[in-house]
């Protein structure tokens, strides 16, 4: 056992961060099997882990001997990757911690104690109608404890959480008759046994998500049970004013239920249930800027269900796809791949990716083709794993990887030796992506205005071009500078007239050995996306 940490610093958010993300992952189907409020749709510990795991991909960009730098970066990473009731609410605590603890420096004890309060009145103020047996009320109950020295205050928070989760059974009808606690609740309780592992540098060997409760659990009396609820789950990440947000609240309360609007100082999280997803929608549109828009169906059985609608899967072996263009849809397709359509800047609802999954047959291999899928994809391939089939997740970040790895997908092989090849193949392609600055940035590599074209390789920006061509002409021989045998360019709605033939030419005049294939893509995003094998 090392030393017990006097004070909350950058170093020990990261690596409280981490930790919960990893613990959270580690109960992820535990907590799902829980999850019957405030719809048992089966996804809070997905929800929640997806969360705290942006909030901690997040940290990489930020020094971590930087405290305050360390917080606001978790507070916007975890409102960028919310997901879920829960996982918008956490978010929102993640923030109000910030809030308090961005400028202070290293946090003694007392500061997070007070930090810890604000989070929990900053959380219940962000749900419209908050309910007691949920994640707010344990919240709360940890939040009030006394003010003593950092591990004291940690192990207090942590253990009155606990306490306080035995009783959300008592507190909320739908858990009584579930015979279950909160999931919310119980995921808030992981996170902060994380964080007291951290500060007293006692690991524990496993974290606990309590089993079902005993089933004479008496709660307090509730109103009948209601009918099925909201057909549709709307979230959105909106850029708006904070005036627009009030009357957004009440146009959305108007709609549905289970609302939650986190955020503040341009970006907020919008989460509801709605029967009318446009009208959710149009609200947003009304405020200001709609993106990551997500609509998940509630009432979708669900892979495991015992619904006599469930679709079972297909014998043999399938791949499937996610993309957001039409033209790159075709083109999986034409490959054999089956396809999971998503909106352009958002990922697929998690039970449809599942259901796609569990209906292609009893081995698939899932392309995600995009980073911010990937996790996804990872969840909801473990829901189908828990309907028989074995799945495997290829770690594809870019469509053209995706496209290398199905260009030698053999369904003859054996299951594990065709995923390795895919994997393989996926491996050795390097992809690049042009994209236009939509507004004033500092970049890696200097800063860009709208309008600029930047070239984008393996993800990260290599240059600032004035116009596509150059911006393009500069990726590939960057790309080919590590040799190179094939050549892939995909063309988007956005590309400039003329431009792949100007790139077949520089590639015929620079690299003459190199073979190319050309495709149209239709994809918004990117004007042109390269592959290079």
């Amino acid at each position: 056992m090392g030393d017990v940490l006097g004070v909350l610093d950058g170093a020990a958010v990261r690596r409280w961060c981490r930790l919960a993300a990893d613990a959270l992952g580690g109960v992820r189907g535990d907590l799902d099997a829980l999850n019957v409020f405030p719809v048992p749709d089966g996804d809070t510990g997905t929800n929640l882990h997806l969360t705290v795991l942006g909030a901690a991909d997040a940290l990489d960009a930020v020094p971590a001997a930087d405290t305050g730098a360390t917080w606001r970066a978790l507070a916007r990473g975890a409102l960028l990757a919310a997901r879920g009731n829960s996982g918008v609410i956490l978010s929102q605590v993640l923030r109000g911690l910030a809030d308090r603890l961005a400028d202070t420096g290293p946090a003694d004890g007392p500061a997070f104690g007070a930090a810890l309060r604000h989070a929990s009145e900053l959380a219940r103020r962000s749900v419209e109608h908050p309910v007691e047996g949920t994640i707010l009320s344990v919240l709360a109950t940890a939040a009030a404890g006394p003010d003593a020295p950092l591990a004291d205050a940690v192990r207090a928070a942590a253990a009155d959480a606990r306490r306080a989760l035995r009783e959300t059974p008592r507190q909320l009808g739908a858990l009584a008759s579930a015979g279950v606690v909160d999931a919310g609740a119980a995921g808030l309780c992981v996170v902060l046994d994380a964080l007291v592992a951290v500060v007293t540098d006692e690991y524990p060997e496993h974290y606990d998500v309590p089993a079902r409760v005993p089933g004479n659990v008496r709660a307090e009396p509730a109103a009948p049970p209601p009918g099925p609820g909201p057909g549709y789950e709307v979230m959105y990440l909106l850029d708006a004013a904070d005036a627009a947000v009030p009357a957004l609240r009440e146009t959305l309360d108007g709609l549905g239920d289970s609302l939650v609007v986190v955020g503040g100082d341009g970006l907020w999280n919008v989460h509801v249930h709605v029967d009318d997803a446009g009208a959710a929608l149009e609200a947003g549109l009304s405020a200001g800027r709609p993106h990551r828009v997500r609509v998940t169906y509630l009432h979708a059985p669900r892979p495991g269900d015992d619904g006599a609608h469930r679709p079972g899967p297909h014998a043999g072996r399938a791949v499937v796809a996610v993309t957001a263009a039409g033209g790159l849809a075709a083109l999986f397709e034409s490959c054999g791949a089956r396809v999971v359509r998503r909106e352009p800047g958002a990922v697929p609802p998690l039970a449809v990716l599942a259901e796609a999954i569990l209906a292609a047959g009893d081995e698939v291999a899932v392309l995600p083709n995009e980073p911010e899928v990937l996790a996804l994809a990872e969840a909801a391939a473990e829901r189908a794993r828990d309907a028989g089939a074995r799945i495997a997740v290829v770690p594809t970040k870019a469509s053209v990887q995706g496209l290398a790895a199905l260009a030698v997908h053999d369904p003859l092989r054996r299951f594990g030796e065709d995923v390795i090849a895919m994997t393989r193949a996926a491996g050795a392609t390097r992809f690049g992506q042009l994209q236009i600055a939509g507004e004033e940035a500092m970049t890696s590599v200097g800063l860009c205005r709208p309008g600029d074209v930047l070239g984008l390789i393996e993800g990260d920006v290599a240059l600032i071009a004035a116009d596509q061509g150059t911006a393009a002409r500069s990726v590939l021989d960057r790309m080919l500078s590590g040799g190179g045998e094939l050549v892939t360019l995909i063309a988007g709605v956005h590309a400039a007239a003329g431009i792949v033939g100007v790139l077949e030419d520089h590639l015929r005049d620079r690299h003459p050995d190199v073979e190319v294939g050309v495709y149209d893509g239709g994809q918004e995003l990117y004007p042109l996306m390269v592959g290079v094998e």
